[in-house]
This record gives C-alpha cells, sequence and structure tokens, in this order.
C-alpha cells in the first residue's frame, strides 16, 4: 500500500482487497468512526452491502467477527450476558453441608460462571474486535435500550459482579434496513451512513470485483438490466447481493451473452416473486 495514500484511501484500498468496493463517503465515515471510537449505523434498502461492510472491514484489518443478530423479542439473555445455572446449581450442591451462609459465599457468581453473548464477547474480548449488530430495526424500543450502554460507555453492567469495561474499544456496525424508526438516543452514539443501490456502473465495477471470472460485458448488462428493473413497480426490487448472484450463476451455466433465454431461465435467480418476474420479462419485452 502506498505510503502516500491519505488514511481515508487506505481504507478504500483495505475494504477492496476485502472485496469491497467502497466510495469516498463510505470509506470516510468508516475511517472517522475508528478515530473516534464511536459505532457507525448503516441504514439502507436490504442487499445494499450494509453486512458486508462489516464483514469486509473485519477481514481487511484483520479482526475477529463478532455478529449479534437481531430478531422481535431478543433479550439480555441472548444478547449480554446470562448465568450458567447447571454449573451454578452443581457448585451449590458441593457446598452442600458447608457453613456457607449465601449465594455470593457460596462464589456461584463468578467470571467462570458468566456466559457471554455477543455484546459482552465484544466487551471481554482480548483482542480488538469488529461487533456487527444486524437488523437493528428488528428490535423493539425496549430490547434497543439493552444497546445504549454498550454503545455509549463500552461496559456491560452485571449486578452480581459490577461492571465490565471494554479492554479494547470494539469497531461496531449496526445495520439497519429502515423497517422502522430507531430512536434519537440510539442514532445520538452513531455516526451515520446511508447506502443505497449503486449506479450501472459502480454496480458493474461490483459485480466485476465479487465475480472476477464473469466477463467485462456481461457485468455491465447485468448491471444495466438490473437498474431498468429498480425503475418498475416489483413487489422486491433486486439488491446488488442478487446481481452478484446472477453473476455467479451465468458463470456456473458458462452463458457468453446474457441472451432472452438466458434471461428467462435464469431471473428467478434476481427475483423473488412470480408477479415480478412475469412484470420483468414484460418490462423486457422477453416471452414467457
Amino acid at each position: 500500500m502506498r505510503e502516500d495514500f491519505s488514511p481515508v484511501d487506505r481504507v478504500l484500498e483495505g475494504l477492496r482487497g476485502a472485496g469491497y468496493l467502497a466510495d469516498s463517503t463510505t470509506g470516510t465515515v468508516v475511517h472517522l468512526a475508528k478515530e473516534l471510537g464511536k459505532p457507525v449505523l448503516v441504514e439502507g434498502p436490504a442487499g445494499t452491502g450494509k453486512t458486508q461492510l462489516a464483514k469486509s472491514a473485519a477481514l481487511a484489518a484483520g479482526k475477529p467477527l463478532i455478529r449479534l443478530q437481531c430478531y422481535e423479542g431478543l433479550d439480555e439473555s441472548k444478547a449480554i450476558y446470562e448465568w450458567d445455572y447447571r454449573r451454578q446449581l452443581l457448585q451449590l450442591q458441593l457446598e452442600q453441608g458447608s457453613s456457607t451462609g449465601s449465594l455470593d459465599a457460596a462464589g456461584i457468581f463468578g467470571e467462570e460462571f458468566l456466559l457471554s453473548r455477543p455484546l459482552l464477547a465484544a466487551i471481554r474480548s482480548a483482542e480488538p474486535v469488529v461487533l456487527l449488530i444486524d437488523e437493528v430495526d428488528r428490535l423493539d424500543i425496549e430490547s434497543e435500550a439493552l444497546l445504549l450502554e454498550v454503545l455509549s460507555e463500552f461496559q456491560v453492567s452485571v449486578p452480581e459482579l459490577g461492571t465490565v469495561t471494554a479492554r479494547h474499544i470494539p469497531q461496531v456496525f449496526l445495520t439497519s434496513n429502515n423497517t422502522r424508526d430507531l430512536s434519537e438516543a440510539l442514532k445520538r452514539r452513531c455516526l451515520y451512513l446511508h447506502l443505497g443501490h449503486p449506479s450501472a456502473e459502480r454496480e458493474a465495477e461490483i459485480i466485476q470485483l465479487r465475480v472476477p471470472e464473469l466477463a467485462a460485458h456481461l457485468a455491465a448488462q447485468i448491471a444495466q438490466l438490473v437498474a431498468v428493473l429498480r425503475g418498475t413497480d416489483l413487489r422486491k426490487p433486486p439488491s446488488v447481493a442478487e446481481s452478484i448472484d446472477w453473476a455467479r450463476t451465468l458463470v456456473a451455466l458458462g452463458a457468453a451473452e446474457l441472451t432472452d433465454d438466458v434471461t428467462r431461465q435464469t431471473i428467478s435467480v434476481l427475483l423473488k416473486y412470480q408477479q415480478d418476474i412475469e412484470t420483468a420479462l414484460a418490462e423486457l419485452s422477453i416471452a414467457g
């Protein structure tokens, strides 16, 4: 890597080396998040590379990735920590007949009985990590509040043990598909980045980077066709991830050209509703 690169250029080069083609805005936000020790909230439509950005940042930095997949009903025991009740019970049984007068005295609330879930695992890690909190908009507002202490202080409060503070501040990415508005408290703790659908030219570059064995003219054709389809009335417009899957499909089939027959036979890789497939074939003037 050239020494005269700016810090943002180094981030972009590192991401590219990890298979992720980012623009200067993305590179700037990732760089600032690292320098300021702040999480990045990445919002945008599904399949635009939000999760992949965190994965590629981890790969580029040589850091382990710890992932918390969010869902409705996620609670503290799945997101932060819980106690190993079986081991605690065994310890109490071993203490039977002794003069132990309390649970604390029995020693069942030591760190050896603590089961770390993703948030606490990132805080307790002995080495720097990337923490991905994926699809945070799936959480309800009460569960979202679980994240605030971690994202602001990089610590976790365990009533029986006290406060566990991060040995190394993790590099944090939160992703959201905008299915609901996130709280101001959460947004205030993060730098913000929006990832939308790229231009046809940029998408062709992304496809070529991720599927280098695909001919350049096919990458351009896929990107142009996908751009056309995103402008039509589809229930689910194709994502960048699906464009890449389509490119890999063409390679697997050994297709040299994106003919009408090839498009008709493989478009289900790109579109996931029959109504959308029929709309797309009509838009492209391809007989079903």
